[in-house]
Formats: structure tokens, sequence, C-alpha cells
């Protein structure tokens, strides 16, 4: 497992969930809730600066068939946005089913589900994070795919 801290980012049409962990990447915990749009990215550049962050890992939206879902776009043009004001590295990790299991989480927790709308999306965001790091406990490798850069310098390979 590597060592650092990591932002988890759950990223919706109206809010962005955000969480984070622990240097070890034991625990994760819910951060807060962006709004989006206008300055949702500057918020979540200082927000991997205020916490160090060795990099971001953002839930993309896949279908139960496999497939990306619609909010994959706005995800992907939301992740080029955050790539460009930021040089840590990006991941983007399956979300699947995330806003169901935080919802399930909540309740169990004894939030009502009118409560729990403020909160959603970092309980979302926390269960990707979650999700990311007991992956890389299990495989021994970093979760998702990383994203190049857009500057990204190709090495040859030899």
């Amino acid at each position: 497992m590597r060592r650092g801290r990591r932002l988890g980012v759950d990223i919706g049409s109206a809010r962005i969930g955000v969480a984070t962990c622990d240097p070890d990447g034991l625990i994760a915990t819910p951060v807060e809730t962006v709004p989006a749009g206008t300055g949702s990215v500057a918020r979540l550049v200082a927000l991997a600066d205020e916490y160090d962050v060795v990099e971001i890992v953002v839930g993309l939206p896949y279908s139960l068939s496999g497939r990306e879902g619609p909010a994959a776009a706005t995800v992907r043009e939301a992740v080029g946005a955050l790539m460009a004001a930021t040089p840590r590295p990006v991941r983007l990790v399956d979300e699947r089913l995330s806003t169901v299991t935080a919802s399930q989480q909540l309740r169990a927790g004894g939030t009502k589900a009118k409560k729990q709308r403020p909160v959603i999306d970092q309980a979302a965001a926390v269960v990707i994070l979650q999700n990311a790091l007991e992956g890389e406990r299990m495989r021994g490798t970093p979760p998702g795919h990383l994203i190049d850069p857009p500057n990204a310098v190709k090495k040859e390979t030899p």
C-alpha cells in the first residue's frame, strides 16, 4: 500500500462530495460538499493543497452492465479541468452504486432520508475512496486508471 493522503471525489451535476483518508490509507472520512459549477475546481484544488494529498481519486459512473453511464462525460470534463489546475495525479475509479451504498449506510446509522441530502455526496465520496483503498490493499496495485496530464511528456521505451 502506498503511503499518503488521497482526496476522494464524487462529482454530481449539483454537488461534489469530497472525502480524504489518513496518511496510511486505512480509513476514508468525509470532508465537505462543494457546489458544482463556478469555483468548484478551485475549491477541490484548495482542499487537495490543504490536506496535502498525493493523488485525487474520482468516481466514474458506470451502468450495471459495465458501460460508462450518462454522467461519465460530465465527470471526464470536470477531471480535465481539475487536471489543468493541479499537478497532482488523478485516478478514475468505478463508482457503481456508491450513492446507494452511502444512503444505506446513512440510514443504518439513523439518518432519515430527508436529512441525508446535505451529506449524501460526502458519504458517496467516502465509499468511492474507501473502496479504492481496500482494492489497492487487496490487489497490491493502485486503483482505477491513472489519467495522464494534458501536457505529459511520454517517455519512449527502449
